[in-house]
């Protein structure tokens, strides 16, 4: 299920960096979101590109944390 951006490379998504399951479903992370570069606008949990991430006010987005 990764995406890789426009050259259509597939990456490898990694548990609980990129992913986490809650109740048998794929929540995708901040981090993973970051690394794929933009917004998909399916109001997923961990959306960094929100108007709420925007203002710096979402308690599980860290601006410090270092992108791989």
């Amino acid at each position: 299920m990764g995406e890789g951006g426009s050259t259509g490379e597939v990456v490898q998504l990694v548990e609980n960096e990129d992913y986490y399951l809650d109740h048998g479903l794929m929540v995708l992370t901040a981090r993973y979101h970051l690394r794929r570069g933009y917004c998909c606008e399916q109001g997923c949990r961990h959306c960094p590109y929100t108007k709420e991430a925007k203002d710096n006010s979402r308690k599980d987005f860290d601006s410090n944390e270092e992108i791989k």
